[in-house]
């Protein structure tokens, strides 16, 4: 058994992004993070006097680097008026702590890091939704933590709610803040001491087992840095979700997080052993480092996408594998959308799957393309015009129709090569056309670059976001269908000058069905209230998914955004059940974030 520690302040290069720039982190978020959007505060995008977009700093591998084809898509396809300019705040206003004395008195000299610092109080108190970026940026947030403990133990963690018990303060857990259903959003009428607990400072592997193959984790730790250091010892944990630079092994875990290789390493539930979780009512440990037990119901499941209601999840037992042989990226053009989502019917039932496989429409494919940085040479700028003559012409794909197919394939290299000859051979009966790495790997950029442009567009009055859901296989043409009708009819309502930009991504294949996430955005030029128009036509989106027999969630959870749907989705019983374990494990309601029920 190998015992390691994890280096604090570290930036990795995530498995989708290659070239990635490495750089010492400040422990001080708010010295490298945006304190009124999403990701590093030297990255962003900007419209140059050229008409050139260029994503700034170094971060990435197409960082600097002119997307002169962006422009025209963003303005004649999405309908965003570049000549607008909606500049944001340059103070974010918050209202003064709440201080419990008693409580103070009590922690004094308990723990080393306290902030009663006003950005630190706005960064622990949203998360990343359009809606809480838009307040951000132009009015402020209703309530927000009135301090702010950086936890560095599990020790310190039990202290701090014994204390928090005794005192009546209500604590909220925090880990990297990418939210996006309003879970960290604090409740406006909560009048007691409103304490967030930063779980950064506890990011270290506590043991690695090349054995059992299982590691000793505590959930402070991001997704980049947890690959960098088992990457030390030939091993991976192999979850990657959009927000893997940021987002942390605790959130995972409360949200029932998926990540986008999970055919090859498992969602979250499949990843973790065991947890340990410091609840008012005492801490929860289980020895259940075990392939598979039968000891009563599982009550790991009550911590998976328990979203900070009953305690601060303090350290996991994961499952490892052995670093793959061989990472490649590839992706299939096929003519329209219908015959990709067939393709992805068809593959899942052949169980030949890659480590990710994933199906955009033709809008976000083009959205893709648009983000193709300048040629290098003329000779590169001749075989991107004869690659277009060839597919457009010769192969008679529609510019306007075809979509694309993005694949990592991961594991050794005679797994690979078997799946790469089934999945081609598959592609190749549905007129799928094999459109080679560079495409794929553009692919899983866009999904890192989503957030930084939903901030981008904003600037011109156009708000936009993304969600999903899981659904049967028999109704994810009607889903898709019916929520690009629903959407365009309820911005026509309210008074949306032009039709939105609405897309559709299959993200995840299972044997019964289908993730499909859905981005849409609008000008919002005109209306007085684009955060309630806003959510007001994602919650009738939600109507309709339900309608046509999807899940309010396939891996975001509920948080506040959603909860009003959480009825219709496990029923009063449900409900009931989940109020019971809310009021016995916390009868004081310390954890009172109002998440999910």
């Amino acid at each position: 058994m190998i015992r390691i520690q994890l280096l604090q302040s570290q930036i990795v290069e995530p498995a989708g992004l290659k070239g990635q720039y490495y750089e010492q982190r400040p422990q001080n978020k708010l010295e490298w993070f945006k304190n009124n959007g999403w990701g590093y505060r030297d990255t962003k995008f900007i419209l140059e006097q050229d008409g050139g977009v260029r994503l700034t700093g170094n971060k990435y591998r197409f960082s600097n680097q002119k997307m002169m084809k962006f422009k025209e898509w963003a303005e004649q396809k999405v309908g965003i008026d570049l000549s607008l300019n909606c500049e944001a705040q340059n103070e974010i206003p918050g209202d003064p702590p709440i201080i419990n004395e008693q409580f103070m008195n009590a922690i004094k000299g308990q723990f080393n890091e306290i902030s009663f610092d006003n950005g630190q109080r706005i960064l622990h108190s949203h998360g990343h939704t359009m809606q809480e970026i838009y307040e951000l940026r132009h009015g402020k947030l209703a309530r927000i933590v009135d301090c702010v403990v950086f936890i560095n133990s599990h020790a310190q963690a039990e202290l701090l709610v014994k204390l928090a018990m005794e005192y009546n303060v209500m604590l909220t857990v925090y880990g990297g803040g990418t939210n996006v259903t309003w879970a960290l959003q604090c409740p406006k009428e909560e009048r007691r001491m409103i304490v967030s607990v930063d779980t950064s400072r506890m990011n270290h592997i506590r043991w690695v087992d090349r054995k059992n193959m299982t590691a000793l984790v505590e959930t402070g730790v991001t997704g980049k840095d947890l690959e960098k250091e088992l990457s030390r010892y030939g091993v991976v944990c192999g979850h990657e979700p959009d927000s893997v630079e940021f987002s942390t092994l605790g959130g995972w875990i409360s949200t029932r997080a998926s990540g986008m290789k999970k055919n090859r390493y498992g969602n979250i539930e499949d990843i973790i052993l065991s947890v340990k979780v410091v609840t008012p009512t005492g801490t929860l440990s289980q020895s259940l480092d075990y392939p598979r037990v039968s000891s009563g119901p599982d009550l790991n499941q009550i911590v998976l996408g328990s979203e900070g209601t009953i305690g601060i999840i303090t350290e996991a037992v994961i499952k490892i594998k052995a670093q793959p042989e061989v990472c490649k990226y590839e992706s299939i053009l096929f003519h329209n959308f219908a015959l990709g989502t067939e393709f992805m019917y068809k593959l899942s039932r052949s169980r030949v799957w890659p480590a990710s496989v994933r199906l955009v429409d033709n809008n976000q494919f083009q959205f893709g393309m648009a983000l193709k940085t300048m040629p290098h040479s003329k000779r590169e700028e001749f075989m991107d015009k004869v690659k277009k003559y060839f597919i457009t012409q010769y192969m008679q794909y529609d510019p306007d129709q075809m979509c694309l197919v993005t694949v990592v394939f991961e594991g050794t290299k005679q797994e690979v090569e078997f799946q790469e000859k089934k999945v081609f051979e598959l592609a190749k009966f549905y007129k799928g056309f094999r459109a080679g790495a560079e495409n794929g790997e553009r692919g899983y950029f866009l999904t890192y670059m989503i957030a930084y442009l939903r901030d981008f567009a904003m600037q011109f009055q156009f708000i936009a976001e993304s969600f999903e859901t899981a659904v049967g296989w028999k109704n994810v043409p009607a889903v898709c269908e019916n929520i690009q009708r629903r959407i365009v009819e309820e911005c026509s309502k309210r008074g949306v000058e032009k039709e939105p930009f609405v897309s559709f991504r299959i993200s995840q294949v299972y044997d019964t069905g289908a993730t499909i996430y859905v981005y849409f955005g609008f000008g919002y030029k005109g209306i007085e209230d684009p955060v309630k128009c806003y959510s007001e036509i994602e919650d009738a989106a939600r109507e309709e998914i339900m309608k046509n027999g999807g899940s309010i969630s396939h891996h975001h959870g509920v948080g506040k955004l959603r909860k009003q749907f959480m009825q219709r989705q496990i029923g009063d019983t449900g409900v009931e059940i989940l109020r019971r374990i809310k009021q016995q494990i916390d009868p004081k309601n310390i954890f009172g974030n109002q998440n999910l029920i």
